[in-house]
């Protein structure tokens, strides 16, 4: 639950704010109605928000298409059937029994007869051939110069994804969700060590790993309770840390730090939205768009948990160093 948008929505400062989502592998989720019911996550952006959907699957594209303009919406989002990769070419697609399951690379056998997980879903049913395209190319051709937020999850393709992705996420993007394997599900897939790897040397950091699974061996009874099974996959949580004087980028200005701030708080970081905050108020506060001190006394006032804390029940809410700090910039 966001701590601080809906003050900031009240006070006028998400005006300034609009926020692009891409969406890559759209249809994994469940069904479409919970999609849309996910995506209003993002709709205290609205109408500033702008929601892109890739996948190779064209009737889901449609279907999705079609539900969101009998909705009526009031934000813009699109989804388009394309298959996104590390280059453009014709690549071999390999249909599963669970449509959640294909992906570009060959379901691995030997996952299949080890491990109990996915043994049916990943059954492997046909192949084709279809043309794949990089992100960075789609953007050019179709005039998007932004995606802030990526969400990633095409069945072991995380990083060729990435790979094609690498010149709209240097200019814009500030918050990367992938999901990222710990065994090879699919044969020769890149792990999640690669991804981590290859996001830490685009200035990302890693803040959580969330949804861990686990795997169990094929015929084997037992587990431990320390070890309960290898770790199979998880979904990663990685943002740019705009306001730390190791990296250098052009995206470390004012208006870009409340951006990231904002989707901090969105997708459940409200220590690091409050930590970014803070320093907006501390750093830029002379300006009265970026001094935050009454929102963040006013967001934090209205946190339960928070001001049932022993310490705070004895001391008051007044004792909390961030809050006497806030003071000074009223």
């Amino acid at each position: 639950m966001p701590y601080f948008l809906s003050n900031l929505k009240q006070r006028g400062c998400l005006e300034q704010v609009s926020i692009t989502v891409g969406i890559i592998g759209s249809r994994k989720l469940s069904n479409f109605k919970e999609q849309v019911d996910v995506e209003k996550g993002w709709d205290i952006f609205s109408p500033n928000l702008t929601i892109y959907g890739f996948d190779a699957d064209r009737i889901a594209c449609e279907q999705m298409n079609s539900t969101l303009a009998a909705q009526g919406i009031n934000w813009s989002e699109k989804h388009f059937p394309v298959a996104l990769w590390s280059s453009t070419n014709e690549s071999e697609i390999y249909i599963t029994r669970d449509p959640g399951c294909i992906s570009l690379h060959r379901p691995s056998e030997e996952y299949r007869k080890r491990f109990t997980s996915n043994v049916k879903a990943m059954e492997l049913i046909s192949t084709e051939i279809i043309k794949t395209v990089t992100l960075d190319s789609f953007c050019k051709a179709e005039a998007i110069n932004e995606i802030d937020v990526l969400q990633i999850d095409v069945q072991g393709g995380e990083l060729q994804v990435l790979e094609g992705a690498t010149e709209i996420i240097e200019l814009s993007t500030l918050a990367i969700i992938a999901e990222v394997e710990f065994m090879e599900l699919y044969a020769g897939q890149p792990l999640f060590g690669d991804v981590d790897a290859h996001l830490r040397k685009q200035g990302f950091t890693l803040l959580d790993l969330a949804n861990i699974q686990r795997d169990q061996r094929r015929d084997i009874p037992i587990a431990s309770g320390y070890h309960p099974g290898p770790l199979s996959w998880a979904d990663s949580f990685y943002f740019r840390d705009l306001i730390s004087d190791r990296f250098n980028t052009s995206l470390k200005t004012p208006s870009t730090i409340l951006k990231l701030a904002c989707i901090a708080d969105a997708m459940n970081f409200p220590d690091y939205a409050l930590e970014i905050l803070e320093y907006l108020t501390v750093h830029y506060g002379s300006d009265k768009q970026y001094n935050f001190a009454e929102v963040i006394i006013e967001s934090l006032s209205q946190i339960p948990q928070l001001l049932a804390l022993p310490e705070i029940v004895e001391k008051g809410f007044e004792s909390l160093p961030i809050i006497a700090k806030m003071r000074n910039y009223i």
